[in-house]
């Protein structure tokens, strides 16, 4: 008994010193644990114990489950993830930032294709400026689809695509027309995809750093292999990012192209219009020995294509033989050498134009205008504004204003806007120039022009404006426009014969004065009259006929 509180006495001060209990957990007296006992020795924790293997690290590593002393996560965990890292997180969301950028200055460049705002005019259309934003986008897009999945194939192909955008930026910069082309809008739209593409590039490479340390803290190690869903993932981006490469390779071959362009000589003079806002191209000849002749200027309105595209031939024989003392023509804008004007742009926008650029060279008249298909339209508003300085009329196959919905039907506006989106990957100007030997001229004023993308925007600015502008400029100038000036028809027999409406919209256009010379009606003869030897020689004798008249003291016949 008296060892028993003796060994009791030795434990309560073995407690009192150490604070731990005996070996059964026990008070000596009640068998009982006290709660502050309790709270001191929890009963101890059953540890699992992982056998060692060939993937177990010689070294210790600061991982979740060696902190925490939890099991490592499976890798498909949804848990293991990159965006845990603060860092990772702040990348996507500066990428969903440029992305809400990039989104806002392509709708920007949207309303500039059909309202030029000022200071948001592109002399070249605009169509680069508008492919770059849009490759931006979709860069951008691809990223944040596959921000936790990175690859290094497609980061290699983005480093590929940032050394062609490089290079466009460079070409850009460097060639003086394509510069002055482009313009702030252009180049700052290069400069932001080429960023754009570097910033993928280092993101992919960071988010691929934050996932291999998220494995490693999670797991234990980095998982070189890919879930199925990854694969699929990968592979699909890998599939669009390889669409992007092809996009950028067409861009810098047709860039490449223009630049080649540039170098064509200007045969006239490019003059500024509308306060230095774009230029125009004029050409006039020199003066001709026959000082008689040379007293009225004949001037060409081209067609759909340049005056350059076939009528200037036809204007150059007849200068030769003297037929005519002396011409002048000028590329409407977004035309051959013209610049593209802001838009909107209606017929009697580019008359006003027209009559500001003559007045900059020095051409006062008097003139005989001369006119083709659409030209005509233009034509009749110049002429109506400019008075008595008009002393003849010739229309080769003129279009009627009752075809202007045509030309404003919104099925057309579409195409040539896509039309114009496209128009930067120069799927059929390369085409042409790679397989058909297509030259410099073809593609500015020849057989390619009408891919060039300046004309494209021409075209679509002429579709917008037809029926809400141009239209009613036409029916103010049917009936100021002087009635005794002297009017020659020449008709296509083919148009004609073909189309009733065509025909009947032949007949009204000589009704536009009340001096009609002759009406030609040239058979086997197609829209381009001059291309048959009948259209030629019928052309070259009326406008003898009408410089001969308008000669003859200057005034208008009886």
């Amino acid at each position: 008994m008296g060892n028993t509180n003796q060994g009791t006495s030795k434990a309560d001060d073995s407690e009192s010193r150490e604070g731990v209990t005996n070996t059964n957990g026990a008070d000596n007296r009640t068998g009982e644990r006290t709660d502050s006992q309790s709270r001191q020795n929890p009963l101890p924790q059953p540890v699992t114990y992982y056998e060692p293997d060939e993937r177990t690290r010689l070294l210790p590593a600061s991982t979740h489950h060696g902190i925490s002393g939890q099991p490592p996560l499976d890798i498909d965990d949804p848990a293991v993830t990159p965006l845990n890292l603060w860092g990772i997180r702040f990348l996507r969301y500066i990428t969903i930032a440029f992305l809400l950028v990039a989104s806002g200055w392509w709708l920007v460049l949207l309303v500039t294709t059909f309202v030029s705002p000022q200071g948001f005019h592109s002399r070249g259309g605009g169509w680069f400026a508008f492919g770059y934003t849009s490759l931006a986008i979709g860069i951008l897009m691809l990223l944040l689809f596959s921000f936790t999945v990175p690859s290094r194939a497609e980061e290699v192909i983005q480093s590929v695509i940032a050394v062609l955008l490089l290079v466009n930026l460079i070409i850009t910069l460097s060639v003086p027309g394509l510069r002055e082309e482009e313009g702030w809008i252009g180049i700052a739209s290069a400069i932001f995809v080429l960023f754009v593409t570097l910033w993928a590039v280092c993101v992919d490479r960071s988010v691929e750093w934050g996932k291999k340390e998220e494995e490693e803290r999670l797991t234990g190690r980095a998982e070189t292999r890919r879930s199925l869903k990854e694969w699929c993932s990968v592979f699909s981006a890998l599939v669009i990012m390889v669409i992007f490469l092809v996009i950028s390779i067409l861009l810098t071959g047709t860039l490449s192209l223009r630049a080649y362009d540039q170098s064509l000589e200007v045969p006239g003079k490019r003059v500024w219009v509308e306060d230095r806002y774009y230029r125009v191209h004029i050409f006039c000849t020199p003066e001709h020995s026959d000082k008689g002749r040379e007293k009225v200027t004949v001037f060409l309105e081209s067609g759909e294509r340049a005056v350059a595209n076939g009528l200037l031939d036809w204007a150059q024989e007849n200068y030769v033989n003297g037929t005519i003392g002396r011409f002048c023509y000028w590329d409407r804008p977004g035309y051959a050498f013209s610049d593209v004007a802001p838009s909107p742009l209606s017929a009697g926008m580019a008359a006003d134009a027209l009559s500001e650029a003559l007045a900059k060279v020095g051409e006062k008249g008097p003139f005989i205008l001369v006119a083709h298909g659409i030209g005509s339209i233009y034509t009749r508003i110049f002429a109506s504004r400019q008075g008595k300085s008009i002393k003849g009329l010739m229309l080769i196959d003129p279009l009627h204003e009752s075809y202007l919905p045509d030309v404003g039907s919104t099925g057309r506006g579409f195409f040539m806007w896509f039309r114009g989106v496209i128009s930067p990957l120069g799927l059929e100007i390369l085409f042409d120039a790679i397989f058909k030997a297509r030259s410099r001229e073809d593609r500015i004023f020849g057989k390619s022009s009408y891919l060039n993308a300046k004309t494209i925007k021409a075209k679509l600015q002429e579709s917008l404006a037809a029926k809400t502008f141009t239209k009613p400029e036409v029916s103010t100038s049917k009936v100021i426009l002087n009635r005794k000036i002297p009017l020659v028809v020449v008709s296509s027999g083919e148009g004609v014969k073909k189309d009733s409406r065509w025909d009947q919209a032949q007949k009204e256009s000589t009704e536009l004065t009340d001096n009609l010379l002759h009406w030609d009606i040239v058979n086997k003869a197609g829209h381009k009259v001059w291309e048959t030897a009948d259209g030629w020689n019928m052309m070259s004798k009326r406008i003898g006929k009408l410089v001969d008249i308008a000669t003859e003291g200057n005034k208008f016949p009886n």
